[in-house]
């Protein structure tokens, strides 16, 4: 038997207060952690749910910019938007707090300060890159380059937004800086630094083998792949001017990384939490009787499961017991994406549908459904406008709200508006069957919870309502009650199968409430609002009684759960979402165009000397052979006759030209360029190319043909 804990401390990740979130995060972290806290709550459980906004790091201060405004306004705008977001989707935190709160401030500084006496971080002196224009030294958000990767030419000096792959600043090909569009020199600069390589065989054990059986695959396969490629010291402070400052005299202008000081945010929000409510926060931290379960997504994964429990080890506190993390979900057909505008907004959902006439909570709990039932547990999944709509109008609608309606309208109709009683000794097998399956039920649900399955429990409950529309169906009591005798009432052998039916269902009726009350909390509010009981009742210990009706009991008359959503509502959603994109496809292309214009009349590049010149070695060459570089949509692998060798040249000019379009050609290289591995590839020259206004590129090469190898002068 498994022993439960004392005490659960439930996190999930901080939500950046740059932007609204759309309903990818919400799916990622936040209603699966509320479904697991409320079914704690309702088992009785000591549990608190912590989450804040996350108001440090680049993030806040680029969005700054992009307002017109300060960094302050920003998280001041956004942080009670999100709040408020979340309440309307039925998100019950215990406390949302923020990381700009003075406590937080001194949570981190203490974190910090306790490690840094301790010996457990290392100082070290490194080049970084600086923008002399800005004065600044630049935080991997503030660089912009080519990524090594895929080629994109846009690519933060954090991540390729395009191919998504992880990268840092120097990576970057033609790094350039956002503050001042300048190329950035390196610079000398302290820091402080968290060093994981010395917890490499720590974290080898407790996760790949003492969480080995109860963590998910897709979880311990990436820190398996962190861990098998060598854990790299990582710093915890950076040269900035906004976020928690570094509490060392000899630190001005650095603050802690906003990596390291988000998740002290849970426990800065569960010291807030224990102050409002005259509680003691050290045990939901420092107790090995407390579970601590992090809900996060998986770009997440490392922080919670790597370093995070490194820094809570060297600390003292207690380490996660699970980090149940989910994959990806995309948006018909797509990754979402915020600078795309590919995406579905929470705020953007509850406006078209919560806060509309015809909507309401109904609605919000509709969403809660289709992203539970879609939760991508193991792997990417898929919204669509579409199977939103069926899984509303197919299972909601015409299962679960069916079934309820049903009953209610059928006990209205043919026992007067209470609740029959039941007559055991008219008890037939089918009867039976289903008063065991609702039995059954909970502890299927129940396991499935406890092991953080969450679309195979909601699925036993939706089952479970359709097993109550079988039974009823087969039973037909409307059939049944025209069985009368000659006072046109039903006859007694009649009158105990419909009570019994009729019984049976509102009794399902009540354990479809509380089984589905972490799922869909305003739906089972509802539920016990017609039943005429108490929220008491959708207590855990509950489920699986066949008393929690009292016969005779007069109950309200029924009113539907949910509606169905129309074609028309689906085709407008579908249309706006492109509609958006496009919108912002344009806005780009104008840019592009803007960009090229100015290409056109670009200022002369600071005068050289001949010497300069001379040191380039420019010779003719022949494009003997040409192929696209793998998952590299930008990048050709060529190989170019030089008369005195063939040499392979990679070149981004894939976009432009098809590989066998341009073998054959003749091109201007430059041969005495140090060589640069791109994709793995050893690239030994450049290709000299012009580009025109509209961008198209042109070969620059001999009029005539001529041998290769020929000077270039």
């Amino acid at each position: 038997m498994t022993t439960i804990p004392k005490r659960y401390l439930v996190t999930s990740a901080l939500p950046y207060a740059n932007g609204l979130k759309h309903i990818g995060h919400l799916a990622g972290a936040y209603i699966p952690a509320d479904i697991y806290v409320r079914y704690l709550k309702a088992q009785k459980r000591d549990v608190v749910y912590v989450c804040g906004s996350d108001e440090h790091g680049t993030a806040i201060p680029i969005q700054a910019t992009k307002e017109g405004t300060t960094a302050q306004a920003i998280i001041d705008k956004y942080h009670p938007i999100m709040e408020q977001n979340f309440r309307d989707l039925g998100i019950e935190f215990d406390i949302y707090h923020r990381t700009s709160s003075p406590l937080h401030h001194e949570t981190a500084q203490e974190f910090f300060t306790a490690l840094n006496s301790k010996g457990d971080l290392e100082i070290k002196e490194s080049e970084q890159y600086f923008d002399e224009e800005a004065n600044a030294f630049l935080a991997d958000r503030y660089i912009k380059g080519t990524c090594p990767n895929c080629g994109f030419e846009s690519a933060y000096g954090d991540q390729c937004e395009k191919c998504g792959k992880s990268l840092s600043p120097d990576e970057l090909i033609n790094p350039v800086s956002t503050l001042s569009g300048k190329t950035p020199v390196k610079k000398k600069t302290k820091h402080w630094y968290l060093p994981l390589d010395k917890h490499e065989a720590f974290l080898r054990e407790w996760i790949l083998t003492e969480h080995a059986g109860d963590w998910r695959a897709n979880v311990l396969g990436q820190c398996k792949s962190w861990i098998d490629g060598g854990l790299q010291p990582r710093a915890v402070t950076r040269d900035l001017d906004w976020g928690v400052k570094v509490p060392l005299p000899d630190a001005d202008g650095k603050v802690l990384y906003v990596w390291f000081d988000a998740p002290i945010g849970y426990i800065s929000a569960t010291k807030q939490w224990a102050l409002d409510n005259g509680k003691d926060w050290k045990p939901y931290w420092e107790d090995q009787d407390t579970k601590l379960v992090h809900f996060v997504g998986k770009d997440n994964i490392v922080f919670h499961c790597i370093i995070f429990p490194v820094m809570l080890k060297l600390h003292g506190n207690i380490l996660p017991a699970n980090v149940p993390a989910n994959e990806f979900m995309n948006l018909e057909g797509e990754k979402m994406s915020t600078s795309r505008n590919w995406k579905l907004e929470m705020q953007d959902y509850i406006d078209d549908f919560v806060n509309k006439e015809n909507g309401g909570t109904q609605m919000a709990d509709a969403l809660r459904y289709y992203l539970t039932q879609i939760a991508p547990e193991t792997k990417d999944s898929e919204f669509t406008w579409k199977g939103f709509q069926d899984a509303n109008n197919s299972e909601l609608v015409s299962i679960f709200g069916n079934f309820i309606n049903r009953s209610m309208v059928l006990m209205h109709k043919l026992c007067k508006g209470k609740v029959p009683k039941l007559h055991e000794e008219a008890l037939g097998e089918l009867d039976r069957n289903v008063i065991g399956e609702i039995r059954a039920v909970k502890e299927k649900v129940e396991l499935l919870l406890e092991q953080f399955k969450f679309r195979e429990a909601l699925f036993e409950v939706i089952n479970l309502a359709r097993t109550g529309n079988q039974y009823m169906q087969k039973k037909e009591p409307w059939i049944v009650a025209k069985q009368t005798g000659e006072d046109g009432q039903p006859v007694a052998e009649a009158q105990a199968s419909i009570d019994n039916t009729l019984h049976i269902c509102l009794q399902l009726c009540a354990n479809l409430g509380i089984l589905v009350n972490p799922f869909l909390p305003f739906t089972a509010k509802k539920i016990c609002h017609m039943l005429k009981v108490v929220d008491k009742m959708l207590e855990w210990e509950n489920a699986g009684s066949l008393k929690l009706l009292s016969v005779g009991y007069s109950l309200r008359p029924p009113e539907l759960l949910f509606r169905k959503i129309e074609d028309a509502e689906i085709s407008y959603q579908v249309d706006k979402l492109h509609a958006a994109a496009e919108q912002v496809k344009n806005q780009q292309t104008e840019i592009n165009m803007e960009e090229n214009t100015k290409t056109e009349t670009a200022p002369v590049k600071p005068e050289i000397v001949f010497d300069d010149f001379a040191k380039i070695d420019l010779r003719v060459g022949k494009i003997v052979a040409a192929e696209k570089v793998e998952k590299a949509d930008k990048l050709l692998k060529l190989s170019v006759d030089l008369g005195f060798e063939t040499r392979t040249i990679v070149s981004g000019i894939a976009m432009h030209f098809k590989p066998e379009e341009i073998v054959g050609r003749q091109v201007t290289v430059v041969v005495n360029l140090a060589p640069r591995k791109m994709r793995g590839i050893e690239s030994n020259g450049m290709i000299l190319l012009a580009e025109d206004a509209s961008g198209k590129l042109h070969f620059i090469h001999p009029e005539e043909t001529i041998n290769p190898g020929a000077g270039v002068s």
